[in-house]
């Protein structure tokens, strides 16, 4: 009776909201998915950004009587607080006076054991993505699917806006080049919600028995890719506003080079610099802080551009990185590192800016690629699109 009563708020609320025109999220809309999860034993892969409002979905469905058995986590934590790279054990949360194990995907291994989900019938993907192919939680949700079309485990994705869901750009990722940073064939800006894209990761069987997996969306409302979306809550230790997380997808780019990006200052994501660049007029020091222990050029003056006020255009960005390179090659001639493919998705990018390949030309040779990918992706999309 207590569920019911909560259920006719719930589509009270939806009603009213949809007159306002106020974006509703996936997770909100418990009518469309009460009758997949009731009466069943729940796996939530989740994190601090699985809001509703301000109430955490660990509250909310606890609240509404589901049953939560498990609670996995992706790279970051459940708190989002915990740094980069940084493997995470696994712990246990109090619900209702219940301990409930959180199982970390970014632990000992980062895809779940079977017997991690002894007993589980649906897990509930609800996780704030960016919209870059190397921002690591779609990588978390790939590994989910896949455990659970081999087990027959159903998966729900709560649907959330993409911040960087109005255009596509970028290189198409090479298979052969696949890594925890990029598992699909999709460009750096892929343009999807992750409902859309969980939908093109069975869709086009990219995880193995793909057609054995129970997928269910649970679609945003008042949100299409023509919007803007601010996010209401950092999405990871190092995306403080929503200036990086629209520079994020650029500036990602060196994060596998010698330059710096501001990691270790107050504004990751929205300078970027190096000892030895020629333009002194903006400089920044990092220093390691809980976010960033060691960054790059720790405690050395970074010479560069700052580019928290500047008006993001909706394309990737790579005269950034071209400047650069032209500019410490000389005195840098490490500038790629050895790992630049990994992001790049491929390693003509590098061989391109080191043969002074034109930005132009360099972007005309993503066409072919990005074209058929945007067929594809249209297959998939829930929301009306912004061309």
């Amino acid at each position: 009776m207590i569920k019911l009563f909560l259920l006719l708020i719930n589509l009270t609320f939806t009603t009213n909201q949809d007159i306002n025109k106020k974006i509703i999220l996936g997770a909100e809309r418990l009518n469309l998915y009460d009758k997949n999860i009731s009466n069943k034993s729940l796996a939530l892969l989740v994190n601090h950004s699985s809001l509703i409002n301000n109430t955490h979905i660990i509250d909310t469905l606890s609240q509404y009587g589901y049953n939560i058995k498990k609670i996995f986590t992706p790279e970051h934590g459940l708190s989002g607080k915990i740094e980069r790279g940084k493997s995470i054990s696994d712990d246990t949360l109090l619900i209702n006076n219940k301990k409930i194990p959180i199982i970390s995907m970014y632990g000992k291994t980062r895809i779940p054991s079977y017997e991690s989900l002894d007993g589980i019938d649906v897990v509930i993907f609800d996780i704030q993505d960016v919209g870059a192919r190397f921002y690591t939680y779609i990588s978390a949700m790939h590994n989910m699917m896949e455990v659970c079309a081999n087990l027959n485990i159903d998966f729900i994705v709560f649907d959330r806006p993409n911040p960087n869901g109005s255009y596509v750009d970028g290189p198409v990722l090479e298979k052969e080049y696949k890594s925890y940073i990029g598992m699909h064939e999709i460009p750096i800006v892929h343009g999807c919600t992750v409902g859309e894209l969980a939908l093109m990761i069975k869709g086009e069987k990219w995880i193995k028995n793909s057609e054995k997996l129970n997928l269910k969306v649970i679609p945003i409302l008042n949100w299409d890719h023509t919007m803007d979306y601010k996010l209401p809550i950092k999405p990871s230790p190092n995306l403080p506003n929503q200036q990086s997380i629209l520079l994020y997808p650029s500036l990602c780019l060196f994060e596998q080079t010698t330059v710096s990006i501001g990691r270790g200052t107050p504004y990751p994501f929205q300078v970027i610099g190096h000892p030895n660049y020629d333009n002194k007029s903006f400089s920044f020091t990092p220093v390691s802080v809980v976010e960033e222990r060691k960054p790059k050029h720790e405690d050395n003056k970074s010479y560069g551009i700052d580019l928290r006020k500047i008006k993001v255009k909706k394309e990737l960005n790579i005269k950034y990185l071209i400047d650069f390179y032209n500019k410490l090659k000389e005195t840098d001639p490490d500038f790629f590192g050895k790992y630049f493919y990994r992001i790049a998705g491929n390693k003509k990018l590098e061989n391109q800016i080191k043969d002074g390949i034109s930005e132009k030309e360099i972007r005309s040779s993503w066409e072919i690629k990005l074209s058929q990918y945007k067929a594809k992706r249209k297959k998939y999309l829930l929301y009306k699109d912004f061309e």
